[in-house]
């Protein structure tokens, strides 16, 4: 039970909150939890995952990409296709599930509430250098209390986009190009390695999701949205690995994940997407080799996914750079590289 629990703690680390809220939402849907025609409004869900709007406003757009919801001439979305009227449903808890996994995505720490919007500033900061973070002036921002806006920096700082100084003051790491080269060498070399260890544990009908998520995207780009971009890579490089049972291997990818939060947020700056799909057709080679069961072959591809992932990366903070001028929050200030 307690190791269940950690799982839990852990699985709650890894994914961003609107990917666990919208694979909440698709679970009810599949077992008939939330019938078909079931009228689901930002707010009301919000309010049972004790979150805000944006992460539930990302998941309802993931959802109705897929399918499973759909909009209808009032507000909210319906659940399911067709023109039925939306059935006007009190939500409860209980139909989003009553096991562990379900309870502690319902309580959400405050600091979630904040923290995408929160992390996205900081990648940005990091492109233009050092910048120091005042926690007091951050939660007045937010409108939240400073022990949430501590939360959220510890979070950031566990992924190493902000550190404290000698003076124990929050300071955003600069991103360089060395950086990203360290921080790449350590993903090339431990991502094969927990993907071998997570491979007896990986469902198929886990893996079967995720190939059909690949395949759906491929077809549609690039009319994606950021998010959905984003639940691919945190399918494969998130999810998938964290079947590795060698915890002491995910922390040491833990910070190296820094590179894809890069690579959302600075492509999404304006939501051009590259004229090439940047990875899609590479996930599906590692999905094909998981499904045949060859692991030799599954790690050769997610190392060479990941190898020529680096230039792609490099050139668009470069593009950035040059294109965008450093927005810097009232509560952050530059301080030079």
């Amino acid at each position: 039970m307690a190791r269940k629990r950690a799982d839990i703690a852990d699985a709650a680390e890894s994914s961003p909150l609107y990917l666990r809220i919208r694979d909440a939402l698709a679970e009810a849907i599949a077992a008939g939890r939330l019938p078909k025609g079931a009228l689901l409004l930002e707010g009301h869900v919000a309010g049972i995952f004790s979150s805000t709007r944006t992460p539930v406003r990302q998941a309802f757009a993931l959802l109705e990409a897929a399918g499973a919801i759909r909009r209808f001439e009032g507000r909210g979305f319906v659940v399911g296709q067709g023109r039925g009227a939306p059935l006007r449903l009190m939500l409860t808890p209980d139909m989003f599930g009553d096991g562990e996994e379900a309870q502690t995505l319902r309580k959400a720490p405050a600091w979630e509430g904040i923290y995408e919007g929160l992390e996205r500033e900081m990648v940005h900061l990091s492109v233009f250098g050092r910048h120091r973070i005042n926690e007091v002036e951050l939660a007045r921002a937010k409108g939240v209390g400073r022990q949430v806006a501590r939360d959220a920096l510890t979070r950031l700082e566990s992924l190493g986009i902000v550190e404290k100084d000698e003076r124990m003051r929050w300071t955003v790491v600069p991103l360089d190009e060395k950086r990203m080269r360290d921080l790449h060498d350590i993903r090339v070399a431990l991502e094969p390695v927990a993907l071998r260890q997570a491979f007896p544990f990986i469902s198929p009908d886990e893996r079967a999701a995720m190939t059909d998520r690949l395949k759906r995207a491929l077809a549609g780009y690039p009319d994606l949205s950021i998010e959905e971009m984003d639940g691919m890579e945190t399918d494969l490089h998130i999810t998938l690995l964290g079947h590795c049972p060698n915890r002491e291997v995910l922390i040491a990818l833990r910070r190296a994940r820094f590179m894809l939060n890069v690579s959302k947020h600075i492509m999404g700056v304006s939501h051009v997407m590259p004229r090439d799909e940047p990875f899609i057709a590479e996930h599906l080679v590692v999905f094909a080799a998981l499904e045949a069961g060859d692991i030799d072959r599954t790690a050769e591809a997610l190392r060479h996914h990941i190898a020529i992932s680096l230039p792609k990366v490099i050139g668009r903070v470069a593009e950035f750079r040059r294109t965008h001028r450093p927005e810097v929050p009232v509560y952050a200030h530059d301080i030079g590289h």
